[in-house]
């Protein structure tokens, strides 16, 4: 992929939990350069440096102080624009609640500049949400905090490789509890979200939807399970009254094997596991998490902070590849758009 299409503004990549592989996979993705549209990360460059001559990464970094600095400086080094929260030491592989102020500051500081546009879109390295929430960080995750700073909207999570694009809608809720939350409203958001950004992010102009069943063979009639009558089959409904062309409740063990998946263009499921079990079980290194529903476009590597090998210079950036692909043609066809 050719980076010029990208050229009017860069990404910006966020730093993520620093005592975990975010600082690591961004100076190795950046060795990819020549395959990825310009980016610039948010950190603290002398932090990278020092992560670069750890590992031995050929990645020489270049602080920056706008974002527009990036595109000159992109091509021979990683660009840095420096965290507006100061980054106290950190112990890879060891999290601290000492870092959250950067952390978030990081992620605001990427909102600012894309909403602005002093930056095409953004791609977020993986935070540590439990130490973050430990600090009084009140939202479970990126998506809920994305969709709280674009303004109160309810962000949708799609997750997504070449061969499957799939919708959680219950995301980080107990199994337990997934029957209870489930509602014929939040599959209605899902899918006229989901069917929106296919047309408009992926060129697909008529979307196809396939929306999976809770339980097992999509209740059996009522005798493993009265949701799929009660609350998924009425917004099935609704979602055809727009106009979009969906099918099921589908049973989730037929759903995802290659003849299924090519009569959808994106399957809503009705719980994480459900939708990521397939897709990782596909392709465990490459996916990407993209926020469906913000003003601005936003990926993220589909893992975590992966702490437990940060210091050992191990962790693979091929998922924070694909999501700066991911994001830099999102951005490209919506700045084609205008």
């Amino acid at each position: 992929m050719s980076a010029a299409p990208f050229a009017r503004a860069p990404l910006a990549l966020t730093m993520g939990e620093p005592a975990g592989v975010g600082g690591e996979i961004a100076l190795k993705a950046w060795t990819q350069r020549a395959t990825l549209p310009p980016f610039f990360i948010i950190d603290d460059a002398a932090r990278l440096a020092a992560l670069a001559q750890r590992f031995g990464i050929d990645c020489p970094v270049a602080p920056i102080e706008t974002a527009a600095d990036a595109a000159n400086i992109f091509s021979r080094a990683l660009p840095v624009l420096a965290l507006e929260a100061p980054l106290p030491p950190v112990t890879l592989g060891e999290p601290s609640a000492a870092t959250a102020r950067a952390v978030v500051s990081a992620i605001d500081q990427a909102v600012s500049l894309v909403k602005s546009g002093a930056a095409s879109g953004m791609v977020t390295n993986p935070i540590q949400k439990a130490t973050l929430q430990n600090t009084g960080f009140a939202f479970p995750g990126h998506t809920e905090y994305l969709g709280h700073l674009a303004g109160g909207g309810d962000a949708v999570m799609m997750l997504l490789i070449e061969e499957l694009k799939v919708v959680p809608v219950t995301v980080h809720v107990a199994i337990k509890d997934v029957a209870n939350t489930l509602t014929t409203d939040a599959i209605i958001h899902c899918g006229r979200v989901t069917a929106a950004a296919l047309q408009r992010d992926f060129g697909i102009a008529r979307p196809r939807l396939a929306v999976a069943a809770l339980n097992p063979h999509a209740g059996e009639k009522g005798k493993m399970g009265g949701e799929e009558p009660r609350i998924i089959a009425p917004a099935i409904a609704a979602l055809r009254q727009d106009g979009i062309d969906v099918s099921g409740p589908a049973p989730a063990d037929t759903l995802f094997h290659a003849a299924a998946r090519r009569g959808y263009d994106a399957a809503i499921c009705m719980y994480h596991d459900q939708a990521l079990i397939p897709l990782k079980t596909l392709d465990f290194a490459g996916g990407v998490n993209m926020t469906l529903g913000l003003p601005f476009v936003r990926t993220s590597p589909d893992h975590g902070t992966a702490c437990d090998i940060a210091a050992r210079g191990i962790a693979d950036p091929s998922s924070l590849i694909a999501a700066l692909k991911t994001a830099g043609a999102v951005a490209a066809r919506r700045n084609a758009a205008l």
